[in-house]
């Protein structure tokens, strides 16, 4: 059979565009409910043109990541108003869990974690670091209030610094999970505010083994974090909750 071989095409500018803002929402910079810049302002800002920029805005508003809002501008879309994943439905017929979620992340980010500490670039760790200040200023004064796009943030941006397209690509489809499972892990873990101390020390234990380049202990800090939560999902009523989680984590 013959091999029929295509000319290649250089990537267009607005699919350029497309993917710089699709970054933005996923790194949490621009959070749920966000405006974004009018197309005028963002064809200047990124040298292009209205039209480029007009396709780039179309095509996030057809995966629904944006929404046009008549007479006020284009929005953020929150992971929760957006058209059902079909991987999202395949898990709710099969009766999936948060910890079904956990288990999963459990394997994706240990992994991740070590990678990153291995690949990290000086750039991705300011990302982290600004991540984790975003994480605890929201952590300490919002209260019950907090916005889980901060948390998925931290994670998203581990996953840059993997330096892995596959891992990457993987953690693009799997923000949506991501970003509920994570509101839903704060809605119940603010049932006791302690709980919420340990996920910010957790979350700074992460991020202060991949600034130290040190993939065991990345990988060990959040199997610890991941490991809390799960734990609390299985015995949060539990009086022995708090005694189980600080027992040593096997690496």
């Amino acid at each position: 059979m013959k091999t029929v071989l295509k000319p290649i095409k250089p990537k267009r500018v607005s699919d350029q565009v497309f993917e710089q803002l699709r970054e933005l929402i996923y790194r949490g910079e621009l959070k749920p409910g966000d405006q974004v810049m009018p197309e005028r302002e963002l064809s200047l800002a990124l040298g292009v043109s209205r039209t480029t920029v007009r396709n780039a805005i179309n095509k996030l508003v057809v995966l629904g990541l944006l929404e046009h809002q008549q007479g006020q501008g284009t929005f953020v879309r929150s992971p929760e108003a957006r058209d059902r994943h079909p991987l999202a439905l395949a898990l709710e017929t099969e009766g999936a869990t948060l910890e079904d979620l956990l288990e999963v992340r459990m394997g994706l980010e240990c992994n991740a974690a070590a990678l990153a500490a291995r690949r990290a670039t000086e750039d991705d760790i300011e990302v982290l670091q600004q991540s984790l200040e975003k994480m605890e200023t929201a952590f300490r004064h919002k209260g019950n209030n907090i916005e889980p796009v901060v948390d998925a943030s931290f994670h998203m941006a581990i996953a840059h610094a993997t330096k892995n397209p596959v891992h990457i690509h993987l953690m693009k489809h799997f923000h949506d999970f991501l970003f509920i499972g994570i509101k839903e892990n704060l809605r119940l873990l603010y049932e006791d505010p302690r709980n919420i101390d340990a996920v910010v020390e957790q979350h700074r234990s992460i991020f202060q083994a991949i600034a130290r380049r040190d993939p065991d202990m990345a990988a060990s800090a959040m199997r610890l974090h991941i490991r809390f939560v799960m734990l609390f999902f299985r015995d949060h009523h539990s009086k022995a909750f708090l005694e189980k989680v600080r027992a040593p984590v096997a690496v």
